[in-house]
């Protein structure tokens, strides 16, 4: 190996590591995200009581909030949901 090329990797291999490590912590802050969404789902639709007391219909918002966790994408419905369980007087789930 020319001494260029030596430098060359010498110099991009912390960007690469880098890289790798950003994308696994990312990775696993999408499945807590997920999880949580899902959890706060599940609560709106059963633990809640919301339809099953009848008192709240799930309206379009709450629709689509829950679509989108279903989906793997929780970062915009994870704050819908959470207003939605507050404003039926249901405690929002802490995360973990």
């Amino acid at each position: 190996m020319s001494k260029s090329t030596a430098r060359f990797v010498a110099a991009i291999a912390p960007l690469i590591a880098s890289v790798c490590i950003a994308t696994g912590s990312n990775a696993q802050s999408t499945m807590s995200d997920t999880a949580y969404c899902q959890s706060l789902a599940k609560l709106f639709t059963t633990g809640g009581g919301v339809i099953a007391r009848g008192s709240t219909p799930v309206d379009l918002d709450a629709s689509v909030a829950i679509s989108q966790c279903q989906e793997g994408n929780p970062g915009p419905a994870i704050p819908v949901l959470e207003q939605k369980l507050r404003d039926n007087r249901i405690t929002v789930l802490p995360r973990t």
